[in-house]
């Protein structure tokens, strides 16, 4: 199986070109983000990936983790791994230097993401986990639970995790039943909590829970729910641990992928009640989860695509040195290697063209994440956040969907050898399904994403989105480049298709509720094509700049358009039949009664 390299040339193109790394590094607090210390990190970072992570991926995939007698144990080699990867300070990247963090900016952040991700997936998803509680106990914990549990989380010498889901509240969070009963100054914690990534394992000597659930009188539903703090080993004043928490680990769950990554059926309260602090107020639980969850998000859908790209780079390196069959154009000939077929070149650019529209669209929002934390106008900031919380959704959502049909095209390129576990392209496959259901599904990512996102501001954020895509397809309309007139012209039908799903469920939406709910995941979808060829066609353009300057670097930016213009005709077209599905589709989804579906 190939070894996975980061792919750090596109990244800093990206990150330089469409997400402006420079504008960034001027935000305040970020004057340490050069150019050079950035190119560093990513350098530093791919080094790890390629050489710590990616070698463990197949024998982890094999091993699995472990559980006896309570005990959980992750395959040969992770402790390890994990160890040289907090000491090498990467748990702490984008965690704000007043914690003790790096403070280097989001967008940093997603590109190392990324690298983890494509590595070595099961791996990741712990740190991925504990950055997420660090963040929500930052903004939302006392000062005493800051100062008694965040150093040794941010230093990742203890992990973290989100306990949500139980056997009858999956993504139903208002069925949730675990209970906490006032004492003192803390809370006594009793019910079950399933799918719970790391949960339980030997990498470190404590895990801090984050644990929804209700005070005996607290409201029903959403609004009676409240977080705490649950440690695996309670923590005594001096910082030491002391006895351990009344929380067990039932059991781990036998999943199709991520094998290597215990995901727990947790117990808490079995005897005494776990001890557990409050996180804020009362009742505000799932508001404060939701911070976690966020980012959570965004790095899941950075997942998606780190995967994506993993599975591209073996399918590349797969069909440069499969010989088979003759050449169409000659076949009286010999065979050749399949990266001359025609149909697999078609594959292998569909892979290609997406994972860069993903890192771009990703990369992004991360720096508009970044100025939504740190611009100083008020108002921009605002700006800034308004389309962060638009497109969260659809960079989780879209490049999940995105990362299932990668990984399973990565298989199709191998051909029957593709569906053999030793080549490792179906672990892949196996590993990126997940990514489309935790964080939220698809369709709850499209539920959000009309209703909080579409509905409620009458469509003002999406609409000025859509202005911002019309002066990139204005620059286009300029271009004389023909390859540029190509891109252009598709990016406009893909833009007012997306205009006009917009206004369509801004007009349908509170009088047919379900007509547009069935257009939801469409909707989703159709929005993650158009930015990615938004950002396409802008790589596009900088790409065609920097031919027509001269210079190094010829063939990546004759790439570049190459890829662009593959987006353009293959990816963008389907816009037009998404929105199709969105305005006149939902007779069809809701046209069988209950009982015909038989």
């Amino acid at each position: 199986m190939a070894g996975y390299q980061a792919p750090l040339r596109d990244m800093q193109f990206v990150m330089n070109e469409l997400a402006d790394l420079a504008g960034v590094g001027r935000l305040p607090g970020y004057a340490d983000a050069t150019p050079e210390l950035v190119d560093s990190v990513l350098d530093a970072a791919g080094k790890f990936a390629a050489d710590v992570l990616a070698p463990l991926n197949v024998s982890g995939d094999r091993q699995g983790a472990g559980f006896k007698d309570g005990v959980v144990t992750t395959p040969q080699g992770f402790k390890q791994a994990y160890l040289r990867f907090v000491q090498d300070g990467w748990n702490a990247l984008a965690i704000p230097a007043e914690h003790g963090g790096q403070g280097l900016p989001q967008l940093v952040s997603a590109a190392v993401q990324e690298m983890w991700q494509a590595a070595n997936m099961s791996f990741a998803l712990c740190s991925l986990l504990t950055q997420g509680a660090v963040h929500a106990l930052i903004l939302c914990g006392s000062p005493q639970l800051k100062k008694l549990f965040l150093p040794k989380m941010i230093s990742g010498d203890w992990t973290g995790t989100m306990n949500l889901s139980e056997p009858q509240a999956g993504s139903d969070l208002a069925a949730v039943r675990c209970r906490a009963q006032r004492e003192g100054e803390h809370y006594r914690i009793s019910g079950q909590k399933i799918f719970i990534t790391y949960g339980e394992h030997n990498w470190t000597e404590n895990i801090i829970h984050l644990v929804l659930a209700r005070t005996p009188d607290a409201p029903a539903g959403v609004k009676g729910i409240s977080m705490f703090l649950v440690p695996k080993f309670l923590v005594n004043t001096d910082g030491t641990l002391g006895k351990r928490n009344d929380v067990q680990c039932a059991s781990i769950e036998h999943k199709l992928g991520i094998h290597a990554c215990p995901t727990a059926v947790l117990s808490y309260g079995e005897n005494q009640g776990a001890l557990g602090y409050l996180i804020g107020e009362e009742n505000r639980g799932l508001e404060y989860m939701f911070i976690m969850m966020n980012l959570a998000r965004f790095d899941v859908g950075v997942q998606g695509l780190g995967i994506s790209d993993r599975a591209w780079q073996q399918a590349r390196a797969y069909a440069k040195e499969r010989v088979q069959s003759a050449d169409i154009s000659e076949p009286r000939g010999q065979p050749v290697t399949i990266i001359h077929h025609p149909d697999v070149r078609r594959m292998l650019m569909s892979m290609k063209s997406r994972v860069e529209a993903m890192r771009a669209v990703a990369y992004v929002i991360a720096a508009e994440l970044d100025r939504s934390l740190r611009l100083a106008d008020e108002n921009e900031r605002a700006r800034a956040q308004s389309f962060v919380d638009l497109m969260i959704p659809v960079v989780k959502g879209w490049c999940t969907e995105n990362a299932v049909d990668i990984t399973s095209l990565g298989i199709q390129v191998h051909g029957g050898m593709g569906y053999i576990e030793e080549t490792g392209a179906a672990q892949h496959f196996r590993d990126a399904r997940i990514s489309t259901i935790y964080e939220g599904t698809t369709g709850i990512q499209a539920k959000d994403l009309i209703g909080r996102k579409i509905a409620r501001d009458k469509g003002e954020t999406a609409k000025a989105l859509i202005s911002v895509m019309r002066a990139t397809e204005s620059e286009l309309a300029k271009a004389k480049d023909n390859e540029l007139k190509a891109i252009h012209a598709r990016l406009k039908a893909g833009i007012d298709a997306m205009e006009q799903a917009v206004d369509w469920l801004v007009n349908h939406y509170a009088g047919n509720v379900k007509a547009a709910a069935a257009g939801s995941v469409p909707f989703l979808l159709l929005v993650g094509i158009v930015s990615g060829g938004w950002q396409m066609a802008r790589a596009a353009l900088a790409a065609q700049n920097k031919l027509e300057a001269g210079g190094g670097d010829a063939g990546f930016y004759q790439a570049k358009l190459g890829t662009a213009r593959f987006y353009a005709d293959h990816e963008l077209p389907k816009a037009i039949a998404l929105k199709e599905s969105i305005v006149g589709g939902a007779t069809g989804v809701l046209a069988l009664s209950e009982e015909q579906f038989a």
